[in-house]
C-alpha cells in the first residue's frame, strides 16, 4: 500500500529506543508473555488457571501495559514494529486492531480456532476483532454503555426505560424540566469519540462509509442527517448546562460522580458504576437510597424509533506474528477466553463477557441484576471506527467536537470532515 500510517511509520522509526523484554529461559515449558492492560487482577489470575489447564505444555506469564489506551497502543507498535518476540498474546483494544493488523503484526488464527472462539459470542465483540473479513484477534471481554436513571426521575417525567427505550430528547427534557443533570462524557478524550460514533450509529450513519480503503480515499459520514443529529444532541446538551459546569473536562468517573449527586438524572456510561456505586456505600460514603434509586435500560435513541447503537469496548487477545510460540499462544487464548474464566472476571472485575453463556452464571447475576441488558446491549452495540488510521480520525473529532458547547450541527461536521481529510492527506498535523 503506498501510503502507511503515520502512528506506524513513528513507530518503525523510534522502535530502536524501546528495550526489548529479556529472552525467557526454555529449559522447562515454554513461557509465553501476555501483555495485559491494568485490571483488579483478572488477568493475572486467569494466567495462573490457564497454566495449571494446561499441564506442563506452557506457562503464562503476565506484564501490565500502560493505563492509558493510547499509550498501550504506542508502546505495542513500538515492540511489534522491531519485531519483538517476548510478545506472544496481548491485550488489545479493539479501536487498534487493524492498525496492527494491516501491517501483519499480528499472527494468522487457525479457522479451528476462529470457530471455537466465536462460538456465542456477541456479535459486536466479533466485529471488533474482525478486519478485511477475517477474525484476527480473540474475543475476550466486550463492554457496552447502558442508560442508567435515577428511578425518581424518570416518573417525574413519565418515562420507564426500564421497559421501553427512550430517546435522548427525551432525557434532555426531563433534566431541563427538573433542573437536574445529564451524566455524559464531555471530556477531550476518547470517551468522545465514543459518544459521537454511538450517536451517528444510532441514526443510522458511520463516521467513515468504506473503513477499509486506504487513507487518501478514505470517505467521512459526518455531513450527512445523522451527523447533523448528532451534533444537535451533542452541542444542545453543551449550550444549555444540561451536562453540568464540569461537562468540558467530564471523563467516566466525573459523570458518575455527577449522576450520584443530588442533582443526577440520567447518566450513559459502562457497567463499572454499579459495583463502583456500591462500594461507596458499603464504604459510608453513599446512602443506600442511592442505590434504590438507580436504574437501567437501553442506550438512548438518537432517532425515535430508531434502535440505538450502543458503544461497544473492552479488550481482545491478539498473538504476535513474532512469536516465537504462536500456535501454543492460540492454545492458551482458548483457555483464557472460556465461559467460565469470563464469568469469573465479570463478577470479580467488573468486564462484561463477550461470551452470551457467561451471563447466566450465578455469581455474575448476583454481582449485575443487570447482566441480561448488558448482554442485550452488547448485541445491539457498533464498534468504532474499524481502520488503520484510526488515530488520525479519532484525534480529529476531538479537536472538532470539542468543547460540547461549541458543537453545531450547520458547521461542526463539515469543520469535522475538513480538519480529518487534510491530516489523512498530509496537509495538516494533529
Amino acid at each position: 500500500m503506498r501510503r502507511r500510517t503515520r502512528a506506524l511509520a513513528g513507530a518503525l522509526a523510534a522502535a530502536v529506543l524501546v528495550p526489548l523484554a529479556a529472552c525467557s529461559s526454555e529449559s522447562g515449558p515454554p513461557t509465553l508473555q501476555w501483555y495485559i492492560n491494568p485490571d483488579n487482577g483478572g488477568q493475572v489470575e486467569i494466567a495462573k488457571r490457564c497454566t495449571a489447564a494446561a499441564d506442563g505444555k506452557y506457562r503464562i506469564i503476565t506484564s501490565i501495559l500502560p493505563r492509558d489506551a493510547a499509550a498501550q497502543r504506542e508502546q505495542l507498535a513500538r515492540r511489534l514494529a522491531a519485531k519483538d518476540s517476548s510478545i506472544d498474546i496481548m491485550s488489545l483494544d479493539p479501536p487498534f486492531i487493524p492498525e496492527l493488523a494491516e501491517p501483519g503484526f499480528l499472527a494468522p488464527m487457525p479457522s479451528d480456532v476462529a470457530d471455537k472462539v466465536t462460538q456465542d459470542v456477541v456479535q459486536g465483540a466479533i466485529d471488533g476483532a474482525t478486519w478485511k473479513g477475517k477474525l484476527v484477534a480473540v474475543p475476550f471481554w466486550a463492554n457496552t454503555q447502558l442508560l442508567w436513571y435515577r428511578k425518581s426521575v424518570a416518573k417525574e417525567a413519565g418515562l420507564d426505560p426500564s421497559s421501553k427505550p427512550v430517546t435522548w430528547q427525551q432525557i434532555m427534557e426531563a433534566a431541563a424540566d427538573q433542573k437536574k443533570f445529564l451524566g455524559v462524557q464531555g471530556t477531550k478524550a476518547e470517551s468522545l469519540t465514543v459518544w459521537i460514533n454511538a450517536l451517528i450509529e444510532g441514526a443510522g450513519g458511520h463516521i467513515l462509509t468504506n473503513p477499509e480503503a486506504p487513507a487518501d480515499e478514505l470517505k467521512l459520514g459526518l455531513e450527512t442527517d445523522a451527523g447533523k443529529d448528532a451534533a444537535t444532541i451533542i452541542g444542545g446538551i453543551g449550550r444549555k448546562g444540561l451536562g453540568g459546569p464540569g461537562l468540558p473536562t467530564a471523563d467516566e468517573n466525573a459523570s458518575m460522580t455527577l449522576f450520584q449527586g443530588n442533582r443526577g438524572s440520567f447518566m450513559v456510561n459502562w457497567p463499572f458504576v454499579w459495583s463502583a456505586t456500591n462500594a461507596a456505600v458499603e464504604a459510608g460514603t453513599l446512602d443506600k437510597s442511592l442505590v434504590d434509586d438507580i436504574g437501567w435500560g437501553l442506550y438512548p435513541q438518537t432517532v425515535e424509533g430508531k434502535d440505538s447503537r450502543p458503544p461497544y469496548g473492552g479488550i481482545n487477545l491478539g498473538v504476535g506474528a513474532f512469536s516465537k510460540h504462536t500456535d501454543l499462544a492460540y492454545q492458551a487464548t482458548e483457555c483464557i477466553v472460556g465461559v467460565d474464566n469470563q464469568a469469573y472476571y465479570f463478577a470479580t472485575n467488573g468486564n462484561p463477557p463477550s461470551n452470551t453463556k457467561a451471563y447466566d452464571d450465578d455469581a455474575v447475576k448476583k454481582a449485575f441484576p443487570m447482566a441480561d441488558v448488558i448482554r442485550e446491549s452488547l448485541q445491539k452495540a457498533a464498534p468504532r471506527p474499524q481502520t488503520p488510521y484510526y488515530n488520525e480520525v479519532s484525534t480529529g473529532l476531538q479537536e472538532t467536537w470539542y468543547p460540547p458547547a461549541s458543537v453545531n450541527p450547520l458547521t461542526t461536521p463539515r469543520t469535522s470532515t475538513d480538519l480529518i481529510t487534510a491530516v489523512l492527506d498530509g496537509r495538516k498535523l494533529l
